[in-house]
Order: structure tokens, then C-alpha cells, then sequence
């Protein structure tokens, strides 16, 4: 780890200049041991021509590394000759001048039974395992580890035939033997040229499940998942997903798989979710492993959906890399818009995309309204692992898909196609994407290409007037985006903006502008925006519109539509573009939930809202939705949601507001919220697809509405379904059902799941979450009771995201608590693990981000927590930073 000793480095995307030495080959001696693991590493490497100034240094960067020896075309250097700090290793130009092809060998060893921040090579149990992106492979060996050096790998493992009988690296197994000692070793070839964070290893007692793949030009492929013993039957699902994966992938984008054999590992202990790394994925075992009585329906869709992310990146991260960490996005932001478009073809695609939002508006939308804003592309970081945001991942999703709107699904195709067969092979640049894209679709793409290097999120505000008597609608459109950390001054963006007009029963209107020869007229089309302001006059609108803005939440914007209450309900009842139904739904609860509060702080009754109440009933009832869409409507605006909302929040009071508007909408749906709850109760085999994951979403929705009536026809189901549940999603809706109930059967629950699954480390972490985000008083005290139970550990990411992630993320009530102890005991651990795992520790801190959004006694609290991270000596630059950032603001 890297602490802080005086104020780091910041990088900066203006300063990238290219490698003054590039890679072409790498021979990789790994000997392991637990504690003493031997790295040889021999790289051949040549003068790169597009290096400015003839620079003759070879700079290696190595995090902590003891160097053993040094050789330089055969001849080995003394100390006396380089020049070596903690992070560098530099032959100076003089012993290679006149030389445009260089070896250099290097031997160094390493602990990774030591090593608890999980990056680089460290173990997981008793498996070797790495994880390089984005600067791990500094701290496996001395290398010019940057995207932008692309190698051809070679790897021999050498270790214990009885501890590591299964050891694999990227590529296709080109040797194996065993050592007169009686070690074993195996070499790996990869033969397509991939930078070093693409580099993996993994070493242990694991277990195979098999299978094969046929791509679309013959070619057979073995597929191979490899898991720790006993978990074999928790598979078949991951492997379902990673063949529909890869025929979604030839036929949607003609991208067929490259190598022979194609692998998954799953592991207990890593600080992310996946890593695409070439030909072997390194999974959390979270995202692997699955069945009806140990996963829920949400991690069967997730293990789906990252399935599909780590495989999409075979072309999108791989075959085209990118040229520095700056352009994460490129490879991010697109495949996680692949993975999307996969998922949305799988499952219902309405239901996906509202999914979507919701979490782009919870994580993203935060981070640009608030002091940790920046661009899609960042012009600056100190550390990179910071980087790995919403920003970067969703927002940067939501560009490639404003420009798959603008183009068109098969200009979009176009586009794709020329990118790769331009930069297969390369390191390529945000620059590189947009030229493609506009090059193959004849457009100028110069003003979209903002959205890269602008932060923050636009607002749009709408008009609308209505002619009866010239039979026109002219809509009046402004978009503005307020100022961001280091970006005061903001322009226009360029953004499709999808739409309809309807009338007051639903029926889509025509949508001709004015100008426009009459004939076969829309009722849904793109405008684009590219102006600070824009006015559509619409003829032939034969009644009074009701505006339909942003369907399919068209652009990442803010919206701001001027409908009034009973304009919201209509499009609630019947607005053809699901996503904007739902929206309509929302805005409406927003509204409801902020007059509720308001209320609150005067301490007058709770009126009631019959008309939402009746509206959301509609939508229960409307047999020709969705059950997913149902589920998803009736749920109401997050606390998190509300706060983006308000000035000077009130934890409490938007606690209560949301109670009240909750329990208002059981007491008048009761009945058919029963009546849903009893008609869709299981019936056969468990399947996870989406059709019955959409009646337990809606079922599991109405139990969470009936609990909270203190009703005999109510009060045991939760107990009841949780006795009788047969699959792991209704048993987790009813445990957290019964958390927040003063109850006897809620401690008998906690303690019958916890005997049940307490050697299940997956399942676990559900039972440590559960009981950290519930909204009872003593919550917190729970949590640091629970920080003392023998099966908690700081030195496992899963479980300190499921209880003090779970806490700090996800129970905005308790964590806020006006005395700040939920603050202090966040600020407690993040200093905790900060000395042994910087990237958890800094992942945690962003639940202090919106701090300056809170009333003044909680704004104060939080900030001095802030203050006393950023004073502790010494700190880590992942926690530094973020803890820098969120003051500065």
C-alpha cells in the first residue's frame, strides 16, 4: 500500500505523452509460495517511434518491490548502476544508448498471503489469485504498466501438485510437467498483445464444471468454470448466461469469441465485482454462484448481467484497450451499454430500463450534484481506483446509448464495425470512438462529444401551449447545467430528446412539425437539442396535448415539466411509453412526499391523496402489465431520492413522510393488494427467469405494503412466508419484512436463517445486510454488535459492504441519526481498513458525499468526520483523495 506522506501527485489527462519504451514479448517465471513467491520477469522491449524527445531512460514502474536482480541483454547491473524508488525502477539511457531493441530481466519475490489489499497476487483462502486492473501488476513485477504497452504473454507457474493442482494464466495451456522435486509446473501462451492489467493468475484446490460453445464460424470452444469444492451445483446458471452471452455478442455486434478455451474462476475474497482478463475471468464468487435456495432473483439477473459485462469486454477492453486510464470509459461505459442492450433482450426490456435509471439516478446523479462530480472522461486523478464510478460506468453507458438513439440501431451497428476493425489490436482513445461513429454515419458528432469532458447533470425545463383554434402544440424546450467542481461555466449539450404527445385517455397524438409535408404522421419521434433553447410548433393536434418528454429516459437529464397533479395521474394511467408511466408515478410521489413533509415540520395531520392511491390501484389492476412494471410503479421515491431533492434535508422527516404515504397506500389498496398477495403466491419448480421473478417482485411488493397495517388479516404473513418460502428471494423479502416489526418471530427468523446458512459465506452476507439496513431504533447498535460476531471480518470486501456498506448506503434513517454516531462508527472502520484494504476503505466514504445537502446539525457532524479522516497521518491516497474532494467542494 501507498500511504501519504506529503500531498500526492495529481495526473493529469493534458500531461499523457506516449511510452518512450514499448513491450513486445514477456516471459513470466512465477515459482509460488505462500510467503515467498519468486517472480522472474524477462521483457523484450524496442524504442517506441512515436515517443517525443528520443527519451533513452526504460522507467519500470513497482509498487513495494525488492529487487533480486537486474539484467540488461544478458549483462547483470549493481545497484550503483539504476536508479530504484518504492513506485520505480529506472535503467538509466546511457547503458542502452544506441540501442533500439533492449531485454530486460528482472527477479523479484513476493508475499501474498500478506498481501490484504487484494491487488496484485495475493491469496483468497488457500488460491492464488490476482487482480491487476488498474495498477496491480506493479506489485506482481517491474513493468511499464500502463494500457497503452501491449504484450504477447508467456507464463510458466511452478507450485505444489498436492496445494495448487489446478494453475492457470491467460491464453491456451502450451506445457506441463512435473519437476525432479516434485513440483509442478504449467506454461500459458497468449497470443493476442493485451497491457499488464489484463494479466491473470490463479493457483488452487478448485473444482471444474465443463461445457463447450460452437461460434458462428465452426469453431468449437471450451467453456470451463472453476469454483471451490462443494460449490459445482451453484454453476449452471453462469454457465447458461456466458453462452447466451456469447451468441447475443455475433449476433448483435458480429463479435465472435477468439481463443480455443474460455474460463471463469470464482473467489471468495476480491474488492470488485469481475475482471475481464484475457481468456480467464476472475470472478466474485457472489456472481457466480447460484441457486433458488441460496440466490435471490436479483442475483440470478445480476450474475446474468456481469456475465455478460466481463465476456462483451473480449472486444470492448481487450482486443481494443484504452490508451490510458483517462479513457476508462471507452471500455466501460460501452460494455456496460452492451451488457444492458443483453440483459433488456433476456428479460423484459420496459422493466430493464427503468431498472437502469433508477440505479443511474441513486449513484450517478449524486456524484454530479455533488463535490465528487466529474466528467464521463476525468481530466485529473490522483488515484485511479477512485475513478471506477457511476460516472464513468452508468452515465458513461447512457452516451453510448443517446448516440445508438441518434444513429439508429444500424448506424450504430456501422459505427461498431469500423471501430473495431480500425483499432483491433490497439489502445484507443474516447477520440478514436466518436471519429468512428461519425465517420461511418456521415455526422458531425463534435458537440456530443462534449458530454466526455463536461460534468454534471443538464437540466431541461418544457413548455407547452396549446391553439385549439390553428389546431397547434408549440413546445418550448431550454436545457441548462449548473456549474461543477473546477467547470463554472457550462454550454449546450447536444441530446436526443424522444417524445410523443397524448391525449387525456392515452391516445397518441400526430406529431408533425410545422413545415412538414402532411402524410403518414409519427406519434413518437427524436428531436435533437442542441441549443440553449429550441421551440417545435406541432400541427394538426386535434385536442389538448398532454406532453410525453424524454421517453425511455432518452438523455441523462434532469426533466423539469411544468404538469401539474392531475397530468401526472393520466400519464399514470395511461402513457404508451412504460418508462415515462412509471416516471409519472414517481414525479407524483415526489410531489406527495415533499407536501408530506412539509406537513411534518408543522406538525400538521397527514392529508391523504385518493387519487394516487387510486391511480396506483389501476395499475395493480391492470391485467395486461407487467407484474415487474406493477412492482416497480407501486414502489415509492427513496429517501436518497428526496434528499437530491431538497435543501437542508431532515432524515427523520423524510423517514416519516415516506411511512405516512406508504401506509396511506396499503390502507386503500388493502384489498387487492391481499388479493394480489394470495394469487400470486409460488406454484411449481422455482425458475429465475422473468416472467416469475416479476410475480415474486410484485407479490414481495405487496407484503412490504401490508405489514405496515396493523391488522390481523396482516400482521403473520411476513412469519408465515418466511416458514413456508422454497426459494431464497421470498425468504429474504419476508426476513427483511419481519427486521422492521417489534415482533417475537423476527429474532426467531434472524436465528433460524443464521443456523440454516451460517457456513454459506454468500448467503451470510444477506444475513448481516438485512439486519443492517433495517429502520428500527436500535439499528445501529446492532450493526457494531454484529461488528464483534465471529463470523464478521474486515479482511473480506462481500462482508464489509453487506454490514457497513449495508448501514452506511442503505439505511438513510439510522445512519443519519442527529447525534452522528452513525458517522463517527463510519468514520472509525474506513480508518481501519485504510491500513490494510485502501480501495474498500475509500468505497465506503461516499455516504458522507451529499453531506452540505443535510440540515445544519447533521451537515456539521459529518464534515467533522471528514475532517478527522483527512487529518489522520498516515493515510492511503485512495481515502486521501476522496476525503479531500469532499471537502473541498
Amino acid at each position: 500500500m501507498t500511504y501519504r506522506t506529503e500531498q500526492p501527485r495529481t495526473i493529469r489527462l493534458a500531461e499523457y505523452s506516449p511510452p518512450a519504451w514499448l513491450v513486445d514479448e514477456v516471459a513470466l517465471d512465477i515459482v509460488l509460495h505462500p510467503d515467498r513467491t519468486r517472480v522472474t520477469a524477462r521483457l523484450s522491449m524496442r524504442r517506441n517511434p512515436a515517443a517525443a524527445g528520443g527519451a533513452d531512460d526504460i522507467v519500470l514502474d513497482g509498487r513495494g518491490l525488492p529487487l533480486l536482480a537486474l539484467k540488461v541483454d544478458g549483462r547483470a547491473l549493481s545497484p550503483g548502476e539504476i536508479t530504484k524508488t518504492d513506485e520505480t525502477l529506472t535503467v538509466p539511457g546511457g547503458l542502452v544508448a544506441g540501442r533500439d531493441r533492449v531485454s530486460v530481466e528482472t527477479e523479484t519475490e513476493i508475499a501474498p498471503a500478506a498481501n490484504t489489499a487484494l491487488e496484485g497476487l495475493y491469496l483468497s483462502k488457500t488460491c492464488y489469485c490476482t487482480q491487476c486492473e488498474a495498477h496491480g501488476f506493479r506489485k506482481i513485477t517491474f513493468y511499464p504498466d500502463r494500457p497503452d504497452v501491449l504484450a504477447v504473454f508467456r507464463t510458466r507457474i511452478t507450485g505444489d501438485p498436492a496445494k495448487t493442482p489446478v494453475m492457470l494464466s491467460n491464453g491456451n495451456k502450451v506445457g506441463e510437467g512435473t519437476l525432479p522435486d516434485g513440483r509442478a509446473w504449467v506454461e500459458w501462451h497468449d497470443p493476442f498483445p493485451k497491457p499488464a492489467y489484463l494479466f491473470a493468475l490463479v493457483a488452487g484446490d478448485l473444482a471444474l464444471v465443463e461445457d463447450s460453445f460452437t461460434t458462428m464460424s465452426g469453431r468449437e470452444v471450451a467453456l470451463q468454470i472453476y469454483v471451490e469444492h462443494g460449490n459445482e451445483d451453484r454453476t449452471a446458471y453462469a454457465m447458461d448466461a456466458l453462452k447466451r452471452s456469447m451468441r447475443w455478442d455475433e449476433e448483435a455486434y458480429g463479435r465472435e469469441y477468439d481463443l480455443d478455451l474460455f474460463m471463469i474462476v470464482a473467489v471468495s475474497d476480491f474488492n470488485m465485482g469481475a475482471m475481464e482478463n484475457k481468456g480467464l475471468n476472475i470472478f466474485n464468487a457472489k456472481y457466480i454462484l447460484a441457486k433458488p435456495d441460496t440466490a435471490t432473483d436479483l442475483d440470478y439477473a445480476l450474475i446474468e448481467g456481469i456475465i455478460a459485462h466481463e465476456y462483451f469486454h473480449n472486444w470492448t477492453g481487450n482486443r481494443v484497450t484504452c490508451r490510458d486510464w483517462f479513457q476508462l470509459c471507452l471500455k466501460e461505459g460501452l460494455t456496460v451499454f452492451r451488457d444492458q442492450q443483453f440483459s433488456a433482450d433476456m428479460r423484459s426490456a420496459p422493466v430493464k430500463r427503468i431498472e437502469d435509471v433508477r440505479a443511474l439516478r441513486a449513484r450517478q446523479f449524486p456524484e454530479d450534484a455533488g463535490p465528487l462530480a466529474h466528467p464521463v472522461r476525468p481530466e485529473a486523478y490522483i488515484e485511479i481506483n477512485n475513478f471506477y464510478t457511476a460516472t464513468v460506468y452508468e452515465k458513461g453507458s447512457e452516451l453510448c446509448r443517446m448516440l445508438h438513439l441518434l444513429l439508429g440501431a444500424e448506424g450504430f451497428r456501422k459505427g461498431t464495425d469500423l471501430y473495431f476493425d480500425r483499432h483491433d489490436g490497439e489502445a484507443a482513445t474516447v477520440e478514436d470512438f466518436i471519429a468512428a461513429m461519425a465517420e461511418a454515419n456521415g455526422r458531425d458528432l463534435s458537440q456530443f462529444a462534449r458530454w466526455y469532458s463536461q460534468a454534471g447533470t443538464p437540466v431541461v425545463s418544457a413548455a407547452g401551449t396549446y391553439d385549439a383554434d390553428a389546431r397547434t402544440y408549440t413546445l418550448d424546450v431550454r436545457q441548462t447545467t449548473r456549474p461543477t467542481p473546477g467547470q463554472p461555466a457550462k454550454s449546450p449539450m447536444h441530446m436526443p430528446m424522444r417524445m410523443g404527445l397524448v391525449g387525456e385517455d392515452g391516445t397518441p397524438l400526430p406529431l408533425r412539425l410545422q413545415g412538414e409535408e402532411q402524410g403518414d404522421t409519427p406519434t413518437d419521434r427524436v428531436l435533437e437539442l442542441t441549443g440553449e433553447s429550441h421551440r417545435f410548433v406541432f400541427e394538426g393536434v386535434d385536442r389538448r396535448p398532454i406532453p410525453s418528454l424524454f421517453r425511455g429516459f432518452s438523455a441523462p437529464v434532469r426533466l423539469e415539466t411544468g404538469l401539474g397533479e392531475a397530468e401526472d395521474l393520466k400519464l399514470l394511467a395511461a402513457d404508451p411509453d412504460p418508462f415515462n408511466r412509471w416516471e409519472a408515478g414517481q414525479r407524483h410521489g415526489r410531489r406527495r412526499l415533499l407536501a408530506l413533509m412539509g406537513e411534518a415540520l408543522v406538525q400538521k395531520p397527514f392529508s391523504g391523496d385518493p387519487d394516487f392511491c387510486e391511480g396506483l390501484g389501476a395499475v395493480l389492476a391492470d391485467e395486461a402489465l407487467d407484474p415487474a412494471f406493477k412492482a416497480l410503479a407501486l414502489q415509492m421515491p427513496t429517501a436518497h431520492a428526496i434528499v437530491q431533492e431538497v435543501t437542508d434535508a431532515d432524515p427523520d422527516a423524510i423517514f416519516a413522510a415516506r411511512q405516512a404515504l406508504q401506509a396511506e397506500i396499503a390502507s386503500h389498496l388493502k384489498a387487492p393488494l391481499l388479493a394480489a398477495y394470495e394469487r400470486l403466491s409460488g406454484a411449481g419448480d422455482y425458475s429465475p427467469d422473468a416472467a416469475d421473478a416479476g410475480r415474486r417482485s410484485l407479490r414481495n411488493v405487496a407484503l412490504h405494503y401490508l405489514s405496515l397495517l396493523d391488522d390481523p388479516d396482516c400482521r403473520d404473513l411476513a412469519a408465515d412466508q418466511f416458514r413456508a418460502a422454497d426459494n431464497m428471494t421470498d425468504t429474504m423479502a419476508a426476513l427483511a419484512t419481519l427486521t422492521n416489526m417489534e415482533t417475537p418471530a423476527r429474532e426467531e427468523a434472524l436465528a433460524a436463517f443464521y443456523d440454516r446458512f451460517k457456513d454459506d459465506e454468500l448467503v451470510l452476507d444477506k444475513w448481516f445486510s438485512v439486519q443492517a439496513t433495517s429502520w428500527r431504533p436500535d439499528a445501529l447498535q446492532q450493526v457494531q454488535t454484529l461488528t464483534g460476531h465471529p463470523a464478521f471480518t474486515m479482511r473480506v470486501p462481500n462482508r464489509v459492504y453487506a454490514l457497513i456498506g449495508g448501514f452506511a448506503s442503505g439505511n438513510p434513517v439510522r445512519f443519519h441519526g442527529s447525534d452522528g454516531a452513525g458517522y463517527r462508527f463510519l468514520a472509525d472502520r474506513v480508518l481501519m481498513l485504510d491500513k490494510t484494504n485502501p480501495m474498500v476503505a475509500a468505497r465506503l466514504l461516499p455516504a458522507l458525499s451529499a453531506w452540505k445537502r443535510y440540515e445544519p446539525g447533521r451537515r456539521a457532524l459529518m464534515k467533522a468526520e471528514l475532517e478527522r479522516i483527512a487529518a489522520t497521518e498516515p493515510l492511503s491516497k485512495d481515502v486521501y483523495e476522496i476525503a479531500q474532494r469532499l471537502l473541498a467542494a
